[in-house]
């Protein structure tokens, strides 16, 4: 779980080259006049500044050797240049109008972006999602700071506007990634198994996205992995939790790369120090691996590898809240291998093809039962049913083709298919040692469109349709979506998005003995954004409708689903500020959520909002890079209103209330210490940053619910395993190269 701290220090290295303070200054203009609030940096460094209204700038940057600085301004091209730091520099740059992207409307409602393609667009950059304090180093942790997402603590995966876990899904270079996330474990949140530096573009749609993504019916998280590295490198990471290692070969002639990891955690040390509250008779361990290599193909094609083995087990024991003087045993091991091959090439003048194919293959093997008070496995009566075995094997096959034309201008249409393939087989032996096996088998066939079509650089539109057909269901579903931008003034935008998305009831309801059909739900979205001087504000309202949602009922003591009579809908108002400029040295952002949300689904008697779904949700992100101390120093505060609860039972004909109520207001105050001690050397040849970590600073008590004892006589409150968490690290990265960065996103 904590080995995402690994991947947050890998991101410190970035900063890690540095020595007697050296001045740079100059002028930027366009050959006709001074531009002013141009950023003004030193690649994949702190230093910079900002230019006055004369278009002057000048900033001191205790960096060595060569660098790159870097010019860039709405509306105009990005400008770099590589300058030798052995004296003072006056370099005067003249940026050239952008009548493209830069200055043209761009299509953003319900979406943020952070990639370093697109920065005009972009809310966060990559390296802001982990450094963010209260994630971990978790791609997702660093989302639910944003607007939309929920602070859910005792499930994994992304609540967004009042949908599941299960209505987000997630895409490496354009396929569908299963078992994204760590297997469930009862009432603990597990961690994505990817490391964020695989990936250089992250786009995170809220509602509305791309006609190229389906089977979501709330939010699609959207990554692209990076291409060649930039230098050959090493790492080697040690903690008192994990060790790690990693190298990245970039060949002579830059045209291919390949790289290889290890890492394995074991959570021993920190549950001596820190007590949980579950027992842990097989403590959290985790082995992880992974390979990669890359071929540009060509001057416009690139060809990638991704591969990744992960084995894991962990089992626990708690206080049994059906049976006094009894523990209830749940014990997993976890075996997952994940395989993506993606290919870009530009097949004609204008014409681009992608292709893509993602290979999973997961196994869980869950045992659980019941212990006495000596923890000696029993069966107690009347609660034989907790003593289980489940065992669980899927393999999911993903391919996609895109093709796409460029049109005048930035105008551009995409059109391609899409297969997707789950074969799920599972056993269940009971108590008894009764095995019953079943095998779940689905084909998805999908065809989508969609164009771009810029009317002027301050109207765009977004038009598409998705076509797809289930095998399982035996249901074929048409979703068109549209987006339209309109530029209000420099930097500043409105959108509209519309858009109806599909999705299959989740695996666990199929087969069903009933004909159930897709889900589905409606977007509607307005935005307002503004990008300026450093400064980035949005707002956003939206009101989803859900339609077809599944419906449980009561066979034989199981939960099967009855019908697609489910709805719902969900409303709010969000809103994000982010500022670098007001406060010197200092990068902070705010982001707020209301929602107002109800649904009817599953064994839910009426229509209520759902336990997931907060009222108001907040997160306050500050970073600030102290090069005096050489020291990066980062803090996040989230926030979330009480979420309510309910014990839904059986009465024999109906699904009645049993009890309900709020959980507290959840609060979390997270803090991050990273020492880079190798700053003030010239070239050397390794680099290191320590990391200290602490979530739940002021040991905050956090509830995310309730559990009930099977008679529903007796209820427990759910909370984390730990009320704080401490991290400390050393992580050092090894040059092989003579190159100026220390960047290996590779790792």
């Amino acid at each position: 779980m904590r080995r995402n701290y690994i991947y947050l220090a890998l991101s410190l290295l970035f900063y890690a080259s540095a020595g007697a303070q050296v001045t740079i200054s100059g002028k930027v203009s366009d050959k006709r006049r001074p531009i002013s609030g141009v950023n003004i940096t030193i690649k994949d460094a702190y230093d910079g500044a900002t230019t006055d209204s004369l278009g002057r700038y000048s900033f001191k940057t205790t960096e060595k050797g060569e660098v790159i600085i870097q010019a860039s301004s709405s509306g105009y091209k990005p400008f770099e240049q590589r300058v030798k730091l052995d004296g003072p520099v006056t370099l005067d740059i003249i940026l050239r109008e952008e009548i493209t992207e830069l200055n043209a409307v761009v299509v953003t409602a319900g979406t943020f972006e952070a990639s370093d393609r697109k920065k005009a667009a972009a809310v966060l950059d990559p390296i802001d999602i982990v450094t963010t304090a209260s994630a971990n180093g978790d791609i997702t942790g660093a989302l639910k700071t944003l607007p939309g997402a929920q602070q859910v603590g005792e499930s994994e995966g992304l609540f967004v506007r009042g949908g599941t876990a299960a209505e987000t899904k997630t895409f490496i270079d354009g396929t569908l990634v299963n078992n994204f996330f760590y297997s469930s474990v009862p009432n603990i949140a597990q961690f994505g198994r990817f490391s964020p530096f695989i990936f250089k573009g992250t786009v995170f749609s809220t509602g509305g996205y791309s006609a190229l993504y389906g089977q979501a019916l709330s939010s699609a998280l959207i990554l692209e992995s990076i291409d060649l590295p930039e230098r050959t490198s090493a790492n080697v990471g040690i903690t008192v939790l994990s060790g790690s290692v990693g190298y990245q070969h970039l060949a002579k002639n830059k045209k291919s790369s390949w790289g290889f990891g290890y890492g394995y955690t074991n959570l021993a040390l920190a549950f001596k120090v820190i007590k949980q509250k579950q027992d842990f008779s097989k403590v959290p361990a985790y082995h992880n691996a992974d390979a990669n290599f890359r071929i540009k193909t060509s001057a416009t094609g690139m060809l990638k590898y991704y591969g990744y083995l992960s084995i894991n087990r962990l089992g626990f024991t708690t206080p049994s809240i059906d049976s006094l003087g009894h523990y209830d045993k749940f014990e997993i091991g976890n075996t997952n291998i994940y395989h993506n091959l993606a290919w870009r090439e530009n097949i004609a003048p204008g014409w681009k093809m992608n292709i893509g194919v993602s290979y999973t293959n997961n196994k869980d093997d869950i045992q659980s039962g019941m212990q006495d008070e000596d923890k000696k496995d029993v069966e107690v009566g009347g609660l034989e049913f907790k003593n289980f075995k489940l065992d669980t094997k899927g393999n999911y096959l993903n391919a996609k083709l895109v093709i796409e034309k460029r049109l005048k201008g930035l105008s551009a249409i995409r059109f391609g298919s899409e297969y997707n393939y789950s074969n799920d087989k599972l056993v269940y032996q009971d108590y008894q040692g009764q095995s019953y096996p079943a095998t779940v088998k689905e084909n998805i066939n999908s065809l989508f469109a969609e164009g771009d079509i810029y009317i002027t650089n301050g109207l765009a539109a977004k038009l598409g349709t998705r076509f797809e057909h289930s095998s399982l269901l035996g249901k074929t579903n048409i979703a068109p979506r549209a987006s339209i931008a309109y530029k209000l003034g420099k930097g500043e935008q409105a959108s509209l998005a519309y858009g109806i998305f599909y999705q299959n009831p989740e695996r666990r309801y199929l087969p069903s003995p009933n004909d159930l059909e897709f889900m589905k739900a409606t977007h509607y979205i307005a935005q307002y954004q503004k990008v300026i001087n450093q400064q980035s504000f949005r707002a956003e309202i939206f009101y989803k409708k859900y339609n077809n949602l599944v419906k449980t009922g009561s066979s034989t003591g199981q939960e099967i689903a009855i019908s697609n009579n489910g709805y719902g809908d969900a409303k709010g108002i969000e809103f994000f500020w982010r500022d670098k400029k007001t406060i010197k040295n200092l990068d902070y952002w705010i982001s707020y959520s209301y929602l107002d949300t109800k649904r009817d689904f599953l064994n839910f008697p009426s229509a209520i909002t759902p336990n997931f779904a907060a009222k108001h949700t907040s997160s306050l992100v500050m970073k600030k890079f102290v090069q005096k101390w050489k020291m990066n120093l980062n803090a996040a505060y989230n926030f979330a209103s009480g979420r309510p609860y309910y014990n839904i039972g059986f009465d024999g004909s109906n699904y009645t209330f049993r009890d309900r109520g709020t959980i507290p207001n959840y609060h979390n105050v997270s803090f991050a210490i990273n020492y880079l001690p190798f700053i003030g050397k010239e070239n050397p040849k390794s680099y290191a940053v320590w990391v200290l970590s602490v979530s739940n600073i002021f040991n905050i008590k956090q509830t995310y619910g309730y559990q009930y004892s099977y008679n529903g006589q007796r209820k427990e409150a759910i909370v984390p395993t730990s009320r704080m968490f401490v991290f400390l690290g050393c992580f050092i990265s090894f040059g092989i190269d003579r190159s100026e960065e220390v960047i290996n996103n590779g790792l």
